[in-house]
């Protein structure tokens, strides 16, 4: 079943009727070229464009006798076409066709999720403006660390959607290759000079060598990459269901009225829509893994990968899509809760701070491991008696015969720490850098 998130296109693009309309176009623009070198009546050419059709129903009963699909194919197409069939599939062989028109598949495949990632790219972007000043504090280990805000984090998804897009482009090159070199990859039956032509006009680029199929190292090149790109949604996604915690609050995906969390307990609104991408996400990457090991095949080719990319491609092709365009319905609903981000940066007492303290220490002088001392024993302090570090460090006398209130102060002031994130998101969006506004964040 195809999700419903999934594009229309996506789905048809994988559909028995877009197999079959692809393998005739590859068999079409075959006989033309050849009719154009004198191989192929032009007549038989013109009979197999105009005339050439087919029944899925009927390409599967054939297929129930022959036990081959191409074969059931231009049978059923032969059937259409009449007298000239003759000239139907002539010098080929099944994978020449099969081969060719699913690098036409994939590549058209690739474009669709280029549109995806940009749709994603420019919802996540606008999010990003809208939160660049948002402080929230950043967590390691998931531990409070230094303080961040949430256009930073956004911007970081922006900026690795960026880098997916740049792979999938680079593996739609990969894969946008044909071949119509025969049983073993020799010409034995028609001239290198058809096989560039035919690609030509399907818009793809001749192998520059090939055995009775494209070799697989394309293919899994292709899957790693949709993988990647799985990868990184898993991330986004996982991120959002983190900071869903009850116990943090600061984002939820939205949730649509009349929605229900659970048949249990009224009161759930969970990240089903998170949760979901997540799952799909395994599957991506176990697909990578598939692909990978149809790389390996007997001698100049043997059936094992076909079973194979039965199942990987499409549903690789197909849940991508849907995560992407579900992730991006998320991303333009989701409800970001900036007092809750405040309050939580506040929840460690201060201790977010120390880092700076550390330096202001050590830039006075000290030397930098008994700096860490003294910040460490008020930390710890900090939190063992559950009282604000700023009071405790103001109270040390180690620190006080250093630093100044001040210079405290300012080691303490969030707008000081945040002073450089509006010039990494402006980078990140290729933005030039304006002069800092006046004020704090929000």
């Amino acid at each position: 079943m195809i999700p419903r998130y999934t594009h229309p296109a996506m789905g048809r693009l994988w559909s028995d009727q877009r197999r079959f309309e692809t393998w005739l176009l590859v068999e079409t623009a075959a006989a033309e070229v050849m009719a154009e070198d004198g191989i192929v009546p032009a007549e038989a050419a013109r009979d197999i464009r105009e005339r050439g059709a087919f029944d899925i129903a009927r390409i599967e009963a054939i297929e129930q006798t022959t036990q081959h699909d191409v074969i059931a194919f231009t049978t059923a197409v032969a059937e259409r076409v009449g007298p000239s069939s003759r000239w139907l599939h002539f010098g080929l062989t099944s994978s020449d066709v099969v081969d060719t028109a699913l690098a036409v598949q994939m590549r058209d495949a690739c474009d669709l999720l280029l549109d995806d990632i940009d749709a994603l790219a420019a919802a996540v972007r606008r999010r990003a403006d809208e939160h660049r000043r948002t402080p929230m504090i950043g967590r390691t280990h998931g531990v409070h660390a230094e303080p961040m805000t949430f256009g930073l984090k956004l911007a970081l998804w922006y900026a690795e959607l960026q880098r997916d897009g740049a792979r999938i482009v680079r593996a739609r090159e990969t894969v946008s290759v044909g071949k119509i070199s025969g049983a073993v990859g020799t010409f034995a039956h028609l001239p290198p000079s058809i096989e560039a032509r035919v690609c030509q006009k399907l818009g793809l680029e001749a192998a520059l060598v090939s055995s009775q199929i494209i070799q697989r190292d394309r293919h899994a090149e292709l899957l790693a990459t949709l993988a990647i790109t799985a990868a990184s949604l898993d991330k986004f996604a996982l991120e959002i269901r983190g900071l869903q915690k009850t116990e943090i609050g600061e984002v939820e995906e939205p949730f649509a009225a009349g929605q229900k969390g659970s048949s249990a307990m009224p009161h759930k609104r969970n990240p089903i829509g998170c949760e979901q991408i997540c799952g799909l996400a395994r599957i991506v990457r176990a697909n990578a893994m598939a692909a990978l090991e149809n790389v390996a095949l007997w001698h100049e080719r043997d059936i094992s990968h076909s079973s194979v990319e039965r199942i990987i491609l499409p549903d690789s092709f197909i849940a991508l899509d849907h995560m992407l365009r579900r992730f991006t319905r998320i991303v333009q609903g989701m409800v970001v809760y900036p007092d809750r981000m405040l309050d939580n940066l506040r929840r460690s007492r201060g201790v977010v701070f120390s880092g700076q303290l550390l330096l202001e220490l050590a830039r006075r002088g000290v030397a930098r491991e008994q700096a860490y001392v003294w910040v460490q024993r008020a930390a710890q302090r900090s939190s063992a008696e559950q009282r604000e570090f700023k009071t405790l460090v103001l109270a040390d006398p180690d620190v006080m015969g250093v630093l100044t209130r001040e210079e405290i102060d300012q080691a303490f002031d969030l707008d000081a720490q945040l002073r450089h994130v509006e010039e990494v998101i402006d980078g990140v969006f290729g933005v030039t850098p304006a002069p800092s506004p006046a004020g704090s964040v929000q």
